[in-house]
């Protein structure tokens, strides 16, 4: 088996509306798709990322929260990489979006922060 990529990243909102606006509007992710699903009581947003990567967004009735902090096991963030970190947390800040203090990977020299989306799963910038 040969791996090629990530293709994507599912993410069930607790209020469809507002995470559609956070991930389009702040972070800038194209649509490609959006369908409702009447048998689910569901919406489905297919969103891309500029290398082609690509977000689902999902709505379901009454989802369960998310366990985060303390780290849970399972996923832990999703990361993305940015060209210029100090620009991309200006924009986060300008939308009121909070983000952790900048640090710096301790084996890459790499520049990063957390933040988080409106259901507060956890989200980092990654300088690269």
């Amino acid at each position: 088996m040969r791996i090629d990529g990530l293709h994507h990243v599912a993410i069930i909102a607790s209020d469809y509306a507002r995470s559609k606006r956070f991930y389009t509007e702040v972070l800038g992710l194209r649509v490609i798709a959006e369908h409702c699903r009447a048998e689910r009581d569901s919406w489905k947003l297919d969103l891309a990322l500029p290398d082609g990567t690509q977000v689902e967004l999902f709505s379901f009735p009454s989802p369960p929260p998310r366990v985060s902090r303390p780290e849970a096991c399972g996923l832990r963030h999703l990361a993305l990489r940015v060209a210029d970190l100090d620009a991309a947390v200006a924009h986060l800040h300008a939308h009121g979006v909070a983000s952790e203090p900048v640090r710096v990977d301790e084996y890459t020299g790499c520049r990063f922060t957390f933040f988080a989306d409106p259901d507060d799963l956890p989200l980092e910038l990654y300088e690269a």
